[in-house]
């Protein structure tokens, strides 16, 4: 049977878009790609690009007032929100048209529309237009999630918050994971008065305890107002704001409610169940190894498979599948050891194993220090960064290490080479210090804090 293409990809996004380029450009596929929004997906439209700017530019307050203790005359004005989410969309719109470039030059045809699946080699555009195809790639990723309490549509998730008309001067935050926790240091740094509610114990769940407490403790110390163990019960449009109805009996108001609880696959209208597949408690994909799903021509990669919603990850599935399909070069992607940054203020890095999860599996050693960095003790502030490496008994090898401090991201990539590479803790130990830097605590943890 002749198909109109090799491969036809739903989605636009990191890893739809490498394994697109690749088909076609390394391996001459004949490849159609479907993007209903901006093509760049959820990382460079909608979440890593943009929310990494906001982090830089709600850091200069801070900056400023450190370079004071350094002999500098200056002083912090007040921030133009305008102007900088203008310089935002400008920046915005050139990556989509980089992403467009890519593809178009490795001799992708684009569609921008949606798609949806009409049977294992069939697919269906929103104009009505259907094209045949040997292989099916789903790359739709996923979607922020909003629980159905009253006046939900009161709140905004992080795909509106780079598009607001003006800077609140009061905002809730819900949520404790990673996107919640970044966005309450983003504000705070921009001059609004955060609040952050989490129904949990303590925010970041599911990263290592003593860390994510260290990035909690710097966060109020910050002044974000941390409430665990509340969840709001509803919102209420005031005529001078919305008010939040909190579980733990209390009711605030707020210039804006931001929900960061979560995102689920986004695989709704698909088309998915029809062909056969069963999808996951939360509507991921499931897939094999080789991103395959149970319908052999029927392949998935990125968020939308549920297994580690980072965009690199989604890249190395998505060139992964390429060269399996395309490259007759079976290669999988090994999703242990995968290194993850949390740009809160401090920023947390971490790859591995976290203490927990470690004294669960075998006899360990814990190496921790915390200190103040001598950057800041010159500025005269309090804040102090976390080192941790936690270590097998019976083979010495390092199982994880996490990291809080400034610039925590850029120092964990390179922690998480060694780590990948076998690391032992005597390794690090005769690996010698770079002199002076926060980074050569890594090597000159000599005791363990204790065992487990």
């Amino acid at each position: 049977m002749a198909f109109d293409y090799d491969l036809f990809v739903i989605g636009g996004g990191s890893g739809g878009v490498r394994a697109a380029r690749i088909a076609s450009g390394e391996y001459g596929a004949g490849v159609g790609l479907a993007e209903e929004s901006r093509m760049g997906g959820t990382c460079v439209i909608r979440g890593c690009v943009p929310k990494k700017l906001m982090v830089f530019a709600s850091a200069y307050p801070e900056a400023i007032a450190e370079a004071r203790e350094y002999g500098w005359d200056v002083t912090v004005g007040g921030f133009d929100w305008t102007h900088f989410r203008t310089r935002l969309e400008t920046e915005l719109d050139r990556l989509e048209g980089a992403y467009r470039n890519t593809l178009k030059n490795a001799g992708v045809t684009i569609h921008d529309a949606r798609a949806v699946i009409v049977d294992a080699h069939r697919v269906r555009l929103a104009s009505g237009a259907e094209f045949t195809t040997k292989h099916i790639l789903v790359a739709t990723g996923g979607w922020p999630f909003v629980p159905d309490i009253p006046g939900r549509e009161f709140a905004i998730t992080s795909n509106e918050m780079f598009h607001l008309p003006v800077l609140p001067k009061r905002a809730l935050v819900v949520g404790g994971g990673y996107i919640a926790s970044e966005f309450a240091c983003i504000l705070k740094g921009l001059g609004v008065e955060v609040s952050q509610y989490y129904r949990g114990a303590q925010i970041l769940r599911g990263f290592d305890d003593e860390a994510r407490g260290h990035v909690a403790n710097a966060m109020r110390a910050q002044g974000i107002d941390i409430h665990c163990g509340t969840d709001v019960m509803r919102l209420e449009q005031t005529g001078t704001g919305i008010r939040a109805v909190a579980t733990d009996g209390t009711e605030r108001e707020f210039d804006l409610v931001l929900y960061a609880t979560g995102r689920r696959p986004n695989t709704a209208g698909l088309g998915l169940e029809a062909l056969g597949l069963t999808l996951g408690r939360g509507g991921e994909v499931p897939v094999d190894a080789y991103s395959q799903t149970a319908v052999p021509s029927v392949f998935a990669v990125g968020d939308v498979t549920g297994r580690i919603n980072l965009t690199p990850v989604a890249i190395r599935e998505g060139h992964a599948f390429a060269d399996t399909v395309f490259g007759a070069k079976p290669t999988t992607f090994d999703h242990t050891l995968v290194a993850s940054a949390i740009f809160t203020q401090p920023e947390m890095g971490s790859v591995g194993l976290s203490e927990e999860a470690a004294r669960e599996q075998e006899p360990i050693e814990v190496y921790s220090t915390a200190f103040r960095p001598m950057r800041t003790i010159f500025a005269g502030k309090q804040d102090r960064v976390l080192m941790k490496l936690i270590v097998s008994q019976a083979t010495r090898k390092v199982l994880g290490c996490h990291i809080v401090a400034p610039e925590a991201g850029e120092m964990i990539q390179l922690a998480a080479i060694a780590i990948g590479m076998g690391a032992t803790k005597e390794d690090f130990d005769r690996t010698c210090a770079v002199h002076p830097t926060m980074a050569e605590e890594l090597v000159t943890m000599r005791k363990p804090v204790r065992t487990a």
